[in-house]
């Protein structure tokens, strides 16, 4: 029970179960001297069980640009019947890599690697715990990110960094098959002559093509999430991978939220520029509903949910559907 939650409530979810968090999982990576650390949040119970990667930001806090952070999606998501799997990445304050390595400051094609490296080696952090050995269900996996943790998931989706000056590599130009489904939040959007001239010379990476996202995906972003450090758009920049890729399916719109959604990084954190308990319960349930949907052919919850909006709280979100 919630007594901040008001319209958000009647949106449907599932019945909410019993989860565990384990911390830390640690996983060796390539040319790196420290593993890869890793939170993962399931059910306690049951087998079987889809997998999300969780591509955290790159907010002003310490610790949540990290496995520490995004608590508000974690336990919806475990509690909803999924196994979130996070990452401590490279450009985290906390744990990162140096800011001298070549990749500073957004590290965008390590973390790319560093997902990767989650996806093949998924038995061997099945088998590190007897909570989660023979429990995970790998042939569904969803990739969900926030803000540069959108580019990440963008990019396991098979959207390319269109190589530019300053930039050591683009990245592949197919999707990861293993990934079934995406969720991207506060997305980054065109690059190019869309951004502020400084940033393009800081950020030379930061140049995606979303031609080539064919995984299907759900855009989310806020009406009034105007990004002016980096671009002269409106709010719609973050809307753009749903115009731009072949694979995003439904748009979804959160009216007056901004780059916090709501609250998805943390529980009163300063990272939550739109603090609204409705806002992050819509943000939770319709995302998840997305995912379930997704990853199963049969399951009709995302309708309902977007019936739902629709009827109970169209006035704080509305869905656009592309086919």
């Amino acid at each position: 029970m919630n007594n901040l939650i008001n319209c958000a409530a009647k949106l449907p979810e599932s019945e909410k179960r019993l989860t565990i968090s384990i911390s830390p999982v640690c996983v060796s990576i390539h040319n790196r001297s420290s593993p890869l650390e890793l939170r993962i949040t399931l059910p306690a119970s049951g087998n079987d069980i889809p997998i999300i990667l969780l591509s955290h930001g790159n907010g002003p806090s310490f610790y949540l640009s990290s496995k520490d952070g995004y608590a508000p999606l974690v336990n919806f998501y475990a509690e909803q019947g999924f196994a979130v799997i996070q990452p401590t990445h490279a450009n985290s304050k906390v744990a990162g890599l140096n800011q001298s390595h070549p990749e500073a400051p957004l590290f965008l094609n390590e973390r790319l690697f560093e997902m990767q490296t989650i996806l093949n080696n998924l038995s061997l952090i099945e088998n590190s715990t007897p909570h989660i050995a023979g429990r995970l269900n790998k042939q569904r996996i969803a990739v969900v990110g926030h803000s540069a943790g959108s580019l990440t998931a963008a990019m396991l989706s098979g959207m390319q960094l269109i190589p530019s000056k300053g930039m050591l590599k683009a990245s592949p130009n197919k999707p990861d098959k293993r990934i079934k489904a995406s969720v991207l939040l506060a997305a980054v959007g065109r690059g190019g002559a869309d951004l502020h001239d400084a940033v393009r010379e800081k950020y030379p990476e930061l140049n995606p093509d979303y031609s080539s996202m064919t995984t299907k995906t759900l855009i989310v972003y806020g009406d009034q999430d105007v990004s002016d450090n980096f671009t002269g758009r409106d709010a719609d920049w973050h809307a753009d991978p749903f115009y731009l890729s072949p694979g995003s399916e439904y748009l979804l719109t959160l009216v007056g939220a901004k780059h916090g959604l709501g609250g998805i990084a943390g529980f009163d954190a300063k990272e939550t520029d739109d603090e609204n308990p409705d806002r992050l319960v819509i943000t939770q349930k319709m995302t998840s509903a997305y995912l379930k949907s997704a990853l199963y052919d049969n399951n009709t919850i995302w309708k309902e949910a977007c019936d739902a909006l629709k009827t109970f709280a169209s006035e704080f979100a509305h869905v656009k559907c592309k086919y």
